[in-house]
């Protein structure tokens, strides 16, 4: 039997009527560009395993921060590779080091244009590749890591980072870096809580970006894959803590999680496309496999239908380009 008052497909007629009955619509705002600048090159270097993307020098990456404003982005979050590394990630929470003058260079390029993020964590700066500082026993030590967190947190805010963004999954990380801000006069520094951050085997071309040191895994303090309850409880604690806005990373894989988090919190989450979801995309395409610009498109679309209010990916600028 036929009901002619109830065909769906009406609403599928024609791209002017399904671009009015979108349901989720992304915008180039919601969009936040990972950036990675290394210490002591003079040219930008390509990375292998990421076509497109590229270790920046100061100069380039302030082209690219200035691009970002043009094209509507809403933020940039930086990444540092530093020339010499040791056990503590001394180069962190140097002044001077090259993620915090790479922040100071950045802001002075955009202003209140866009908003600057920057990494909080050590596995760039350490000459293990670990997130925190090691126990004699060669495990992670949570403790011992927070305060370096914390220095770590304040710098990169007296550099001009609008907003924090710890990536280590330490226990109790927000606290002791929204204590630090507080204490330093940053008050208005925002905390972006990777709170959700799953050990993952799509972090393979990150490693070559950010010049990985790391032997072994990080399954003592990034979460299992397995588990989705747990995510809900990491976030009521980052949020208890003091954390402004939550990160659920990677998202491809961990969409289940994004919607269960989208759906309890209170403040905006953000997901991270991941590299290795970036080159499995790029990498099809290349070989004819895929239609590229759909496969992105889609892909991000459908992190933002699971919820995600920011969304971090390397294709940023070119997606802007298209949605404008």
């Amino acid at each position: 039997m036929s009901f002619p008052y109830h065909r769906p497909r009406r609403l599928r007629a024609t791209e002017a009527i399904r671009r009015m009955t979108a349901e989720v619509r992304t915008h180039p705002n919601q969009l936040i560009l990972p950036a990675f600048i290394r210490e002591g090159i003079s040219e930008p270097v390509p990375l292998q395993s990421m076509p497109g993307v590229v270790q920046h020098t100061t100069d380039s990456l302030k082209r690219a921060a200035s691009e970002a404003v043009e094209l509507g982005l809403g933020g940039i979050m930086l990444f540092g590779v530093p020339a010499v590394r040791d056990a503590t990630g001394s180069a962190g929470v140097d002044p001077n080091g090259v993620l915090n003058r790479a922040i100071a260079d950045v802001k002075a390029e955009v202003g209140h244009d866009l908003v600057v993020m920057g990494d909080v964590c050590l596995d760039e700066f350490t000459d293990h590749g670990h997130c925190g500082v090691l126990a004699p026993d060669g495990t992670v030590d949570n403790d011992a890591t927070l305060p370096i967190y914390a220095e770590m947190a304040v710098v990169q805010a007296a550099a001009g980072a609008d907003v924090l963004g710890p990536s280590g999954m330490m226990d109790g990380q927000v606290a002791v870096i929204r204590q630090a801000l507080d204490e330093a006069g940053y008050q208005d520094a925002s905390i972006l809580a990777y709170a959700a951050k799953y050990a993952s085997a799509f972090y393979g071309p990150f490693r070559e970006a950010v010049d990985s040191q790391l032997t072994g895994d990080r399954r003592t303090y990034q979460m299992d894959a397995a588990n989705r309850r747990e995510a809900i409880r990491e976030v009521e604690l980052d949020l208890a803590e003091g954390a402004d806005m939550i990160m659920v990373k990677p998202a491809m894989s961990y969409l289940d999680v994004l919607s269960d988090v989208a759906q309890m919190s209170p403040v905006p989450v953000a997901a991270y496309q991941i590299s290795g979801e970036y080159a499995m995309i790029e990498a099809a395409a290349a070989n004819g496999w895929i239609d590229r610009k759909a496969a992105i498109l889609e892909s991000v679309l459908g992190i933002r239908r699971a919820g995600a209010d920011m969304v971090l990916t390397y294709w940023a600028p070119e997606l802007a380009r298209w949605l404008k």
